[in-house]
């Protein structure tokens, strides 16, 4: 019996239809995969980012103080005249603390002007009833320059610590003002810096290890680390507790407590994973 052609022609048409669907299916299916495989390797979810804090403490070895002259005349050269005088004091109390020439800063000098607003009289207007008449402004003042303030601001590092009440009170004698410090500092903080890097990075290891456990997964290579670095350190002595109420040099301690400074350092370190 002979098949007709018209039958094996929707035959055809129905596998070809068949094919086509089939084939459709398989690659919606593999873009589908592809695409899950290129999330799981993507650079956000084979890392950990773990951060990590270190800190250092230490006695600073180093005190800054900071200070102005400033003194008044009837000439600019009167009164920096009278600002040297000062200095020439100062250096030489520095001298006698063995305190080097390099350590003594010059950070601002300058004079001005000084000036007095001079009121001039008004008559009185008589007013009935009133004895002696009322005053009013009639905007005579004026302004008159009577001399000149000049200043000098200095900075100094003091090195031996253990002489800084005597230094403090000693400034106090000179006749300075202004008078701030001491700040207690770190001369080089470097190989501390680097100490406390070492301890963050250690503690960000180790929250990396642990979680690294919890997640069932290994740790990798290092993809990428950046580090945020801080210092501080307390001041326990200022201006306010060396001066009195009128301006008086308040007498200082023999010894003024220097405490201890912090040098920390925060990492971020990230990790892939395996």
């Amino acid at each position: 019996m002979e098949i007709p052609n018209q039958y094996i022609k929707n035959l055809y048409r129905i596998m070809l239809v068949f094919l086509v669907i089939l084939s459709l299916f398989f690659a919606v299916k593999l873009l589908a995969e592809f695409r899950s495989y290129s999330v799981m390797d993507s650079s956000d979810a084979n890392t950990i980012t773990l951060f990590g804090h270190g800190e250092i403490y230490t006695v600073p070895d180093i005190a800054n103080f900071y200070f102005t002259i400033k003194k008044e005349a009837k000439t600019v050269k009167e009164a920096q005249n009278k600002v040297a005088e000062i200095e020439k004091k100062v250096l030489d109390f520095f001298k006698s603390k063995n305190i080097a020439d390099k350590d003594i800063k010059t950070v601002n000098t300058s004079f001005n002007p000084k000036y007095n607003y001079v009121r001039t009289p008004c008559p009185q207007v008589e007013t009935s009833g009133v004895s002696g008449g009322v005053s009013y402004d009639c905007g005579g003042s004026k302004q008159a320059l009577i001399g000149y303030e000049a200043s000098e601001s200095i900075t100094v590092k003091v090195r031996n610590t253990d002489d800084v009440g005597s230094i403090t009170q000693g400034l106090g004698a000179t006749g300075v003002s202004d008078l701030s410090g001491p700040n207690f500092t770190i001369d080089n903080e470097d190989s501390l810096k680097a100490e406390a890097r070492k301890k963050a990075i250690d503690n960000a290891r180790e929250k990396a290890k642990a979680l690294a456990k919890d997640l069932g997964v290994k740790l990798g290579k290092i993809a990428n680390f950046s580090e945020n670095g801080g210092y501080g350190g307390p001041v326990y002595y200022a201006k306010d507790a060396m001066m009195t109420e009128g301006g008086n040099v308040a007498s200082a301690p023999a010894e003024i407590p220097k405490g201890e400074n912090m040098i920390s350092s925060d990492v971020t370190i990230t990790y892939e994973i395996k």
